[in-house]
């Protein structure tokens, strides 16, 4: 909007005696300008907005009252958590919309982007006003869930394969340029070549991009800060990996595939970093309010989104290696259970608890210790994340 805004006004004044008084307009063409303020932007939103939302929740006894599954497992908190307000993710997801309408030069990666986060947004939304209505920590259906998730992801997977070639990849010593569909094709990290998948196997990594991402940080929301936290270091890893998606030369020197329009992608996770970096103001130990499913899913979403959208779905998997282990996680304790229990009648348990991080509060951890710790393990994954633009 201030893009659109700026450029007409420029094209107003030019060749007046006002086009020198406003030529500092010319820093909005700049993406770089316009992802630092959709980063303070979205920052002093949520410091805003926050308390009043915060007391909204609490006047709607909107809050947990109900035991949460760690302390039924026998994890007993340093503080009480019942009763503190759930659904914060409105404020994460609130202040990176207005933050991105306002800097960001809208086009289809974009417009895809802030689809899922909302779409995703109102299920969490859905699915925690359903616990709290409950009170018994039950919400929606997985099977529901999963159909809207996967409904949502499917939808993305064939629009994109029905654009035209919208990348292309400079091989160095090759005089052609590699064109693809954001679909068929992907980048393998540490691997300098384009893969080619075709079209059902591309809506297919599309589909579990999406959903994995967004399951795997709802999975994760189970401590003060913890998501907020890991969604930011992640952030911080795409907030490169757009910038140099969307530059031109950039691409061509890294080899990486170049995605016109995917620079916009950059304004939306600086308004992401600067939401989350608010929200955290809040969300850390003591957590005075919860992310919630209504932020866990949507930001889950737009990670795996973005992912796809400058072909690095799988870069993904080593960015958010801490998502994914809170996931696998969960998923072997299930299945070696289930698998236990049918094999001797007794199911049996890899972890103490799922997720992971609950299982090193079983082990004696601290809470604090478990979040800061598990911060460490998540920049250890964005470094090795970062080393594949130059270790292929």
């Amino acid at each position: 909007m201030l893009y659109l805004l700026s450029q007409q006004i420029l094209d107003w004044a030019h060749g007046s005696e006002w086009e020198s008084r406003l030529a500092f307009l010319r820093l909005f063409k700049y993406i770089t300008v316009r992802s630092a303020g959709a980063a303070v932007t979205s920052l002093l939103l949520c410091w805003w907005l926050g308390p009043k939302i915060i007391r909204w929740l609490k006047d709607l006894k909107f809050g947990q009252e109900y035991a949460d599954k760690a302390e039924e497992s026998g994890v007993r908190h340093v503080v009480d958590k019942k009763g503190t307000p759930t659904m914060g993710g409105i404020l994460i997801v609130l202040s990176l919309v207005i933050s991105t309408m306002l800097w960001a030069e809208w086009n289809a990666q974009v417009e895809l982007t802030m689809l899922s986060v909302l779409v995703l947004a109102g299920l969490g939304f859905y699915d925690d006003y359903a616990k709290i209505l409950k009170q018994s920590g039950g919400g929606t259906p997985p099977r529901v869930k999963l159909i809207t998730q996967f409904s949502l992801a499917i939808f993305v997977g064939i629009y994109l394969w029905n654009l035209p070639a919208t990348s292309e990849l400079h091989l160095l010593g090759v005089k052609s340029v590699w064109h693809s569909n954001l679909v068929s094709s992907v980048m393998l990290p540490f691997y300098k070549y384009p893969l080619h998948v075709g079209a059902i196997v591309g809506v297919i990594i599309v589909a579990l991009a999406i959903v994995g991402s967004s399951n795997a940080v709802n999975l994760t929301d189970g401590l003060d800060g913890l998501a907020t936290g890991c969604t930011l270091i992640v952030g911080f890893v795409f907030l490169f990996f757009t910038y140099l998606a969307g530059n031109i030369k950039a691409a061509a020197y890294l080899q990486i595939p170049y995605v016109s329009g995917a620079g916009e992608l950059t304004v939306f996770c600086a308004a992401l970093l600067g939401a989350g970096l608010g929200f955290l103001w809040f969300n850390c130990h003591p957590a005075q309010v919860f992310m919630g499913d209504t932020g866990s899913l949507a930001l889950g979403g737009a990670f795996g989104i973005i992912a796809v959208l400058i072909h690095q779905p799988f870069v993904l998997v080593i960015a958010g290696g801490v998502f994914v282990a809170e996931a696998v996680s969960v998923i072997l304790q299930k299945g070696w259970f289930k698998f236990t229990r049918i094999r001797t009648g007794t199911g049996q348990r890899i972890f103490l608890m799922a997720p992971l991080h609950h299982h090193f509060q079983k082990k004696g951890w601290h809470e604090s210790q478990v979040v800061m710790r598990f911060y460490i393990l998540c920049v250890l994954c964005a470094v090795v994340a970062l080393a594949t633009l130059k270790l292929r």
